[in-house]
């Protein structure tokens, strides 16, 4: 009994501080698993929710001391009472999730090791079972060094877990044992190996033969057809579960639109993650406004993701001046990926190279680029992305059917008025904002304003063909705006950007300098399409190009 009673009590205190241990290093983690219980569908317990992350400290630190105190001896009917208590309340939350699927992992490993619900219960099983031994047999349960020497070690225990429940709560878990740890590639982690096992499912077919019920097992999926019976039904289940890959879930939208496989593939991505806007820390996002300007500054794509709506991402955008965009992902995804909120994730082509809770902002590891733009200009920047957002106003809402034009253009013509008046003022002062003052794609803003206003595109086309020289602005849009210029002018165009449509609704393309050869200056200016190609972009499939001469438009 004695051998019995020291493996029981050496086994259980050990697995005590072990799963406490891992538990302690992410109590974040833990506390959205008893948010997970703590649901109306499952133990209708929401005033809990509130004070989860305080309850999962208490408990997994209960839970490492009490290990501590059943292998040292210390305060021996406490303890055995406790752990019977505490066992009690797992073993029935166990077999709660496991009986009615409610919460497919206890957490009891946290994400170091995930079982099911089932192999939970017969674990806690076990350990009830032993630690009833212990009771039976705790006259035998003596206690190691003096009493004054169990109670340091119970209170250095007790510091210790403190100390560690603090550091991982501001800073990141110690040991990350999730799919997004760093050193991972997200978009491997979403694919399915080829030598992963299929599903493996069990067809149970019912019949009535002679007026009795008679089931049919295979996993072919075929019917058995079973002669002289009358099917009744067929049940299924897996035998083996389909491969869920580690990552799953995962997904960067943002107005309907998928720009997932976009920032994967971008070679330096800060990410900043706010799982939801109504809990997350708002001052968290002043070191976070420093750290991700200077991400900019040096080259860095920089977006948020979160689970809010666009609007509530909007307003927070304002109200802290922040300078990039926030999409959508889901909400259990942001809270496996970094447990802080807000966090930030530092991504080379999908690989996760750094995760900082937002204490740590100050350690973001940041490269200056090729590509970086250090002078910056952020005011400005705010600025033009606002007024290329009210460029496109009403121009978006002219495509819907049954738009009233008229009056489109009256308030389309104000903002344009209004928009031209600045950049008009800094084109006069300071010259074209290009990539090295306000970044990519801020950079095409005052070009869009311009093309818009075709009345000062005479005045101001040297300045934008020698922004394009100097690559502040992509060369393509100063080829097209040359066009729009000479198009005006009645001269024939230059690389084919400019079409129309005469009074008989004739489409074609205005007249281009040596027709011979447009596709090769084309090319030189970052266009991808043929002039053909680009006619019937432009036009609808069934036009075919034909080159004009001046003479044939004024005919």
């Amino acid at each position: 009994m004695k051998v019995l009673i020291g493996f029981a009590r050496i086994f259980v205190g050990i697995l005590f501080i072990i799963s406490g241990l891992i538990k302690l290093n992410d109590p974040v983690g833990f506390s959205f698993k008893l948010g997970d219980y703590f649901a109306p569908e499952v133990l209708n317990l929401e005033f809990l929710v509130p004070y989860a992350l305080l309850i999962a400290v208490v408990v997994v630190i209960f839970e490492v001391l009490l290990g501590v105190m059943l292998i040292i001896g210390y305060a021996k009917k406490f303890t055995l009472w406790s752990l019977l208590i505490l066992i009690v309340g797992f073993t029935f939350l166990t077999f709660y999730s496991a009986y009615f699927n409610k919460v497919t992992d206890c957490g009891c490993f946290g994400d170091a090791l995930k079982l099911t619900p089932w192999q939970s219960f017969y674990k806690d099983v076990v350990l009830l079972v032993l630690i009833l031994i212990l009771f039976a047999g705790r006259k035998h349960i003596q206690p190691f060094f003096a009493k004054f020497t169990r109670t340091i070690i119970v209170f250095v225990a007790f510091i210790l877990c403190m100390w560690l429940g603090y550091h991982v709560l501001s800073h990141l878990p110690v040991v990350d044992f999730r799919a997004y740890k760093v050193g991972a590639n997200i978009k491997e982690g979403m694919e399915t190996p080829p030598d992963a096992l299929p599903p493996l499912i069990q067809y149970n077919w019912e019949y009535e033969v002679n007026g009795k019920s008679q089931i049919i097992v295979n996993t072919t999926g075929q019917d058995p057809q079973l002669e002289g019976g009358k099917m009744v039904g067929v049940t299924t289940e897996f035998l083996r579960e389909p491969y869920e890959p580690p990552v799953h879930d995962f997904s960067i939208e943002r107005e309907g639109e998928d720009f997932t496989e976009e920032f994967l593939a971008e070679d330096n991505l800060i990410a900043i993650i706010a799982y939801n806007l109504d809990n997350t820390e708002k001052d968290g996002f002043l070191p976070i406004r420093k750290i991700t300007n200077e991400a900019i500054k040096n080259g860095y794509k920089v977006i948020g993701l979160s689970a809010s709506s666009q609007e509530e991402t909007e307003k927070l955008v304002e109200f802290y001046d922040l300078n990039f965009k926030f999409y959508f992902c889901d909400m259990t995804t942001l809270k496996t990926i970094v447990r802080s909120n807000p966090g930030i994730v530092s991504l080379e082509k999908g690989t996760v190279v750094q995760k900082l809770h937002f204490n740590d902002a100050e350690d973001l590891r940041l490269k200056q680029l090729d590509n970086a733009t250090p002078n910056l200009d952020f005011d400005l920047k705010k600025r033009l992305d606002s007024i290329a957002v009210l460029d496109q106003k009403y121009r978006m809402l002219m495509q819907n059917e049954g738009a009233n034009m008229d009056s489109l253009w009256r308030m389309q013509s104000v903002i344009d008025a209004s928009n031209i008046q600045f950049v008009s003022t800094y084109f006069d002062t300071k010259g074209y904002p290009g990539k090295t003052v306000v970044g990519e794609p801020t950079n095409t803003a005052a070009w869009y304003v311009l093309q818009h206003n075709p009345d000062k595109i005479p005045e101001y086309l040297p300045m934008i063909k020698k922004a394009g020289e100097a690559e502040e602005i992509p060369f393509r849009l100063v080829a097209m705006m040359e066009d729009r210029y000479l198009m005006g002018e009645e001269k024939p165009q230059i690389y084919g950007t400019q079409g129309s449509t005469m009074a008989d609704g004739t489409h074609y393309i205005w007249p281009i300098e040596n027709p011979k050869t447009v596709n090769e200056r084309r090319l030189k200016a970052g266009y991808t399409q043929t002039i053909e190609e680009y006619g019937k972009l432009l036009f609808g499939e069934d036009f075919e190009y034909k080159a004009l001469t001046m003479d044939d438009i004024k005919k």
